[in-house]
């Protein structure tokens, strides 16, 4: 009897990098020979949105340790682990498998030289193709057919669920981000709603729901708030129905590449250069990067502040609100 290949991949956050991560599942299960067993383990916040993946065996999930599911990850008996995050999480869990492992290089040195010093030595390659390249050594290669996103079938959004005035097509706006530095200011947001003149769905989280009534009292009737309305996957299938999106840098923008929805990213404090630009790869729809790359203080950090740590905040301010709207 042959033997069954068992690998698990390790991402525990966050929803943007989890999608980044779904074209290596995809290689392993299809390129590896045999029979293959890929199981991934993430936080509990994030789980569901592998749970419809069919190249994922098993989803395990962790609310704050990984001693939760460390038993039953060890009678599993793995043959490989894909380390895709690299933290003490991570090297907790290696420590106790005791199987062969590929850990993923997070270039930490090199984001601090382009955050600190503005020295850019990065690899000039997306980081889907540097998760790929984790897993190498075991035969796979990238099959250039981009990123996964998988909607259950309870989840679809009908239009006919929407306002009349959104059935017949729509802009999505993913008006949130994980930080503040991330964000076009309220006002712009309200000047490129006003001037598309268009019907608009803001999408978000609970969070952003008071920007949305903001954005929503000042434009008026062109948009439909679903801030807190819909869960993640709902959100999903809006974006896959909508003409184009909007959005920040988040996780809103990789779900859209994975969709192949045309797609429009304003960067803020972060940078493209990162490698973690929308990932559209043979695809039908396109994306625009929309960015100011005229001052010297970009990117001040890798992730994001509450506050732009110069107090201008030039890096959203001078982005042309009508840039955006040619695009569009």
């Amino acid at each position: 009897m042959d033997h069954k290949v068992k690998i698990l991949v390790i991402r525990f956050s966050s929803i943007g990098d989890i999608v980044l991560t779904t074209p290596v599942v995809r290689c392993l299960k299809n390129q590896l020979e045999g029979e293959v067993q890929i199981d991934y383990i993430t936080k509990k916040a994030y789980g569901f949105m592998l749970e419809n993946n069919p190249h994922i065996n098993r989803v395990y999930t962790i609310e704050k340790s990984t001693n939760e599911v460390i038993k039953e990850l060890k009678d599993e008996s793995y043959d490989y682990v894909i380390d895709l995050h690299k933290n003490l999480r991570s090297r907790r869990i290696i420590k106790q498998l005791k199987c062969l492992t590929f850990s993923f290089d997070k270039l930490n040195y090199k984001k601090w030289l382009l955050t600190r010093f503005k020295i850019n030595k990065l690899p000039k390659i997306h980081i889907v193709d540097r998760y790929i390249a984790t897993a190498k050594t075991l035969g796979i290669e990238n099959d250039q057919k981009g990123l996964d996103y998988f909607i259950p079938s309870k989840d679809l959004v009908k239009l006919s669920e929407l306002p009349d005035s959104h059935q017949n097509g729509f802009v999505g706006f993913a008006i949130g981000a994980q930080h503040a530095t991330k964000c076009l200011p309220e006002h712009k947001i309200i000047e490129i709603c006003k001037k598309l003149n268009q019907p608009i769905i803001l999408l978000g989280g609970p969070e952003d729901i008071e920007k949305a009534k903001v954005i929503e009292k000042s434009v008026g009737e062109p948009i439909f708030v679903a801030c807190g309305k819909f869960n993640l996957n709902q959100s999903a299938s809006l974006v896959q129905q909508a003409n184009v999106l909007i959005t920040h840098d988040t996780g809103l923008m990789h779900i859209a590449a994975a969709l192949d929805v045309k797609t429009i990213s304003v960067w803020g404090n972060t940078s493209p250069d990162f490698g973690m630009y929308p990932y559209f790869v043979n695809n039908t729809s396109t994306f625009s990067i929309l960015e100011n790359t005229d001052i010297n203080c970009r990117p001040c950090s890798k992730i994001g502040f509450d506050k732009c740590p110069k107090k201008h905040f030039k890096c959203m301010e001078d982005i042309s609100v009508d840039a955006i709207i040619k695009e569009i």
